[in-house]
């Protein structure tokens, strides 16, 4: 499993981010204090306070997701 802490600031950040998270095959999950929703769903990440950093974890090892960590550089806290 991969974690990193993530900001999505505006609603085009949550488009793109949820775009690039859609493309991962297997479970990614997005999580806020005691919250967790799937990262995959828009409406998911809305339920959530965007303002506050969250915790992205992918269940993935890193090395099988290189070029997705690469992308999501722009939301990384």
């Amino acid at each position: 499993m991969t974690t990193l802490e993530i900001s999505l600031v505006t609603i085009d950040q949550v488009k793109r981010f949820v775009d690039l998270v859609s493309r991962v095959d297997g479970d990614v999950d997005l999580i806020s204090g005691r919250y967790t929703v799937d990262a995959k769903s828009i409406m998911g990440i809305f339920s959530f306070d965007i303002s506050k950093p969250m915790e992205l974890q992918i269940h993935r090892e890193a090395e099988e997701i290189g070029e997705l960590l690469e992308q999501l550089k722009e939301f990384r806290k």
